[in-house]
């Protein structure tokens, strides 16, 4: 299993990028998503989720160009109320 942080010290934010037997999962990630793309692709790995465990009120989060650029579904917290 591979589990690699990606933070930004300017927002305080952090993201996840969590891999094992050519699956991946991203936790919050930032606004920028290529990234975690390229290291799917990298390591051929399938991006399979996207989990938004909480929204920000300082960033624009990247869950949802992640979604539709991998088709990997977004799951939210079991008390959000999400319109999509």
């Amino acid at each position: 299993m591979k589990v690699k942080q990606i933070y930004t010290g300017c927002l305080a934010e952090g993201a996840y990028y969590i891999e094992s037997n050519g699956e991946a999962v991203v936790i919050d990630p930032l606004r920028e998503v290529e990234p975690y793309i390229q290291k799917a692709e990298h390591n051929n790995a399938k991006i399979k989720y996207v989990f938004e465990t909480h929204f920000h009120a300082d960033f624009v989060s990247g869950h949802l160009d992640l979604s539709k650029k991998t088709g990997a579904p977004i799951v939210y917290g079991p008390k959000c109320k999400t319109r999509l």
